[in-house]
Parts: structure tokens; sequence; C-alpha cells
């Protein structure tokens, strides 16, 4: 039988994955946790095969936790379980330990499988997510962009609704430096506005 643990912060989450468990007999849920600082507790004396994390937890995030408790009992397996689809954050949870990655939305027998498949050493990424991270390994538009360390400094400015101007002045540089700036981070980072520089610096981590 597989031994599982739930840590979500939704009480709805929690059940309707235990419902699903319990259409089968393969599972038993060792407990359920509500944030990470409850979870890190509990796990000093539950033991179980297969974690179904959060990432957006209260306290630590998901990603956090998958890193501490990677290093603390590498014998537990993580499926993280989440509606984050951001490819940079799919990446840091599976480099901080995670074996499988789903989100939300999985059909009841995936998440089975997902678990199962997990359990014998295998490794599963949602098949939506798994597009996403195909592209972003093998497309030239996705590779990481070589910003300067001035525009990570601006770009980090813009982020913070600071306008051109008001960069300037902080930066003791001239408005027309900053446009020129500006222009160059939308070009290297693919985009038209503010609103898609600012998705794709936290796509690609560098916010």
């Amino acid at each position: 039988m597989i031994k599982v643990i739930i840590a979500d912060d939704h009480t709805l989450v929690i059940n309707g994955i235990q419902k699903v468990l319990a259409t089968t007999d393969a599972f038993t849920i060792l407990d359920t946790f509500k944030n990470g600082e409850d979870l890190l507790n509990g796990l000093k004396t539950l033991q179980p095969d297969i974690l179904l994390l959060d990432i957006q937890m209260p306290g630590k995030t998901g990603i956090e936790l998958a890193g501490i408790i990677n290093k603390k009992y590498p014998a537990i397996k993580i499926i993280a379980l989440t509606n984050v689809e951001i490819i940079h954050q799919v990446k840091k949870m599976i480099t901080n330990g995670a074996q499988g990655y789903l989100l939300k939305d999985v059909e009841p027998q995936l998440l089975i499988k997902t678990i199962t498949d997990v359990y014998n050493g295998e490794q599963v990424i949602h098949p939506r997510i798994k597009d996403e991270l195909t592209k972003s390994y093998f497309s030239k538009s996705n590779a990481n962009p070589e910003l300067t360390r001035r525009e990570i400094e601006i770009l980090k400015l813009i982020a913070d609704e600071f306008t051109n101007p008001e960069i300037a002045e902080k930066l003791f540089i001239s408005p027309h430096t900053v446009e020129n700036h500006r222009n160059h981070i939308l070009q290297k980072l693919g985009v038209k506005n503010t609103a898609g520089l600012i998705k794709k610096a936290i796509e690609e981590g560098i916010i």
C-alpha cells in the first residue's frame, strides 16, 4: 500500500483528492496539512512514500518546501499538484526534487496513475506542462536572453512600476537613455509592451 500525505491550503482540494484516492485500495492517506510549517513538523514522525504538494502555500512555498524535504527526507517522492503553469517555477520545482508535476485539472485516473508511477521510480509531468517545457528547451525564442547588469536593473524598476523619468532620476541617467534600454530589453525578450515584458521576465526567472 502506498502511503500518501497531502499538503494544500484549500480544504475542498484536500477533500477532492481524498475522494479520488479512496476509489482504490492501493493508497493510505497518513495525514493532510495546510501550511509548510505544519507539514515539516508532521514529517518528523510521519514517513510517506508520496507527498502531494501544492506550490502556493502559506509561509514557505511548495518550491522551498520541496528543496528542504528532498534534503532531509530523500526517500519521500514529491509530486507537485498545483495551478501554477509558469515554466520557470516548474523547472525550479523539478530542480528541488519533485518527481511529478500535475495541474489541478488533472483527470482522477491520471492522478492515480501518476502516484503509482512515481512510487515505482518514474518521473511524470502533466501533458500540457510537458509540451511547454519542451518548447522552452528547444525554441530559440525562449532561450535565456543575455541582459546587461544595467538592463536587469532597469527591468526590475519597471516591474516595480517606476516611470522612465523616475528611473532616470534614480539611476542618474537621462530619460532618453532609459528609453533606449527599455527598447533593447523589449527586443531581447521578444515582447511588444510592458505587460509582456514583465510576464516574460518572470517566466525566465530574471525578476
